[in-house]
């Protein structure tokens, strides 16, 4: 466990995503969520762009809401002022909730930062959500939102980060630890993008999971919250996949292990612009 950015409650640092968790198969999906629950990771995380998710979602946590550390997501295109207040209350319908633990700005749109911290303060107020945070913003947005709001006030940001993409390393993790903010990772395993098993970053990782009775990709999710400020958000289809990505909270790399895997899936150079998906 552990306190999800400055202000918030204490959380496993292995969560659940939910993008395209709606074109499958539904009851899987649903008896994957709450298996999820059952092993630990509270923290789920969609939005209002995902979909058939955030009712799906609400089906999942029927009965059991006050578990849960609840995230969805406004669209730019609806983050006036008047429109993220909206696109709240229809979130809040779908997921059959009164609440959001977090609120986010899925990513940096046509209106101005400030009616949208406008709106999440007001709905923060109405107790509607409980914080509030953003979504694919490099460091020059965030010294930019901070000025606005002021410190204290954002609680994450979310952005991709997988073994091969770590870009927010360069800039955008130094910010969020040193005023506060959570960094989730969305797409953790990447799309189609997860090392080969014969590749040579594949072979690594099944050489570190065997030492540590564990599995290539929770070896993956270990290294990707290797910091206290880090949390991922791995979707899962089945029970099964679930309660393979819960493990992974469990599992502690060596620092030889982290040395090992920073040089098979390399940095790389600062890109001009923050990936995103």
């Amino acid at each position: 466990m552990r306190r999800f950015g400055r202000g918030g409650p204490e959380i496993a640092p292995i969560g659940q995503g939910t993008w395209h968790i709606d074109r499958g198969d539904r009851t899987a999906a649903i008896a994957a969520l709450r298996r999820g629950l059952d092993l630990g990771m509270t923290h789920i995380d969609t939005a209002e762009m995902y979909g058939d998710a955030e009712p799906l979602v609400a089906e999942a946590i029927e009965g059991r809401r006050d578990e849960v550390f609840l995230v969805s997501k406004v669209l730019p295109s609806n983050a006036s002022r008047r429109g993220t207040i909206a696109a709240c209350e229809r979130s809040l319908k779908r997921l059959k909730t009164d609440r959001l633990d977090c609120y986010l700005l899925h990513w940096r749109g046509q209106y101005r930062l400030a009616e949208t911290v406008a709106a999440f303060e007001e709905l923060a107020a109405a107790g509607k959500i409980r914080s509030w945070g953003v979504s694919n913003f490099d460091a020059g947005d965030l010294w930019e939102l901070l000025k606005i709001a002021g410190p204290g006030k954002i609680a994450c940001n979310q952005v991709l980060y997988h073994l091969r993409e770590r870009a927010i390393e360069h800039a955008v993790i130094p910010w969020c630890e040193a005023h506060g903010v959570a960094v989730t990772a969305y797409s953790p395993f990447g799309h189609n993008e997860f090392p080969a098993p014969r590749s040579p970053e594949g072979r690594l990782l099944q050489s570190i999971a065997d030492a540590h009775g564990a599995t290539p990709r929770q070896v993956a999710l270990a290294f990707l919250t290797r910091r206290p400020s880090l949390f991922a958000i791995p979707k899962a289809a089945d029970p099964a996949h679930a309660a393979d990505n819960a493990a992974a909270g469990e599992l502690r790399l060596s620092d030889d292990d982290i040395v090992a895997i920073d040089q098979a899936c390399p940095l790389g150079p600062e890109p001009a612009s923050l990936p995103m998906l």
